[in-house]
């Protein structure tokens, strides 16, 4: 009797003790810690604030023509906006901007050891280009304006601009591009002229196609900004933003880089001397 109750008290333990293994409820609490891992939300960017590098480089809207605190146009704006937010601990510009500027000679700019240095160690470079190309056909052929005349023009700054955005990638492959577009100063005077509106929105459309072509590049859009009010945006040349015009490209600007910009830029961790990780850009 002792005998057949000890034979049916080990064979009730050993199932027991199988129904609790490990192996028998791993199917049931794996699924759980799964789902838990999977559940996590993405860590937000204003938990580890940025230091950013940004160059600019371009014409006389990034030299800031018009600017009647001669700090540089939209740039100054910028900044506040930017260390302003959360996400942005400081913010460094570096501006290269030549009043006049076109594509070719924006190019040249790029190929020096000065704006090399810079752009080789940037988060962002901004460039403004292309007014001026437009303007040389304004001027060379100003008693007899054809499309044809732009349209040529347009060929030589398709391949100026495909060059430009090979140069910077060649110096830092990492590095965010934004590109601000063209808006129309003759709007506000010569509204009747349609023509020059068309041929900056054909412009703005080839920019726009052109940086489809490479990843890690941003088309800022500025026309309607100029179009779309009442409010004299102009500097008494009729021609580059005033301090309002700045203010408000600025603010277009820093839209892009808190949307679309800082999110495609990546963390960079780097190891202090103690073995510590931090977590900089």
């Amino acid at each position: 009797m002792i005998r057949k109750f000890t034979f049916i008290f080990f064979s009730l333990l050993l199932l027991v003790s199988c129904s609790f293994s490990p192996l028998a409820n791993k199917d049931i609490v794996q699924p759980g810690k799964q789902s838990e891992l999977t559940a996590k939300e993405q860590i937000p960017m204003d938990f580890f604030p940025r230091n950013l590098t940004i160059a600019a480089v371009g014409d006389s809207l990034t030299q800031g023509v018009g600017d009647s605190t001669e700090r540089g146009g939209y740039l100054p704006y910028l900044e506040d906006l930017l260390e302003q937010d959360k996400s942005v601990q400081d913010a460094a510009f570096y501006n290269f901007g030549v009043r006049g500027n076109r594509s070719d000679q924006l190019l040249k700019k790029l190929e020096t050891e000065e704006v090399k240095d810079v752009v080789k160690n940037a988060d962002v470079i901004i460039m403004t280009i292309g007014g001026n190309d437009v303007m040389k056909v304004v001027r060379e052929n100003f008693s007899n304006l054809k499309m044809k005349a732009f349209a040529q023009e347009k060929i030589n700054y398709e391949k100026n601009l495909t060059d430009v955005l090979n140069t910077i990638k060649e110096v830092n492959p990492n590095i965010k591009i934004v590109l601000i577009g063209l808006y129309n100063p003759f709007l506000k005077w010569f509204s009747e002229i349609r023509e020059i509106n068309d041929i900056l929105e054909d412009w703005n459309s080839t920019s726009q196609a052109i940086l489809a072509m490479y990843p890690g590049t941003y088309f800022v859009e500025i026309d309607d900004l100029f179009q779309n009010t009442q409010e004299n945006l102009l500097f008494t040349d009729y021609f580059h933003p005033n301090d309002k015009g700045y203010e408000l490209i600025a603010g277009r600007v820093h839209e892009t880089l808190i949307k679309e910009v800082l999110k495609d830029l990546s963390y960079k961790r780097e190891t202090t001397g103690n073995g510590e990780s931090v977590i900089e850009r």
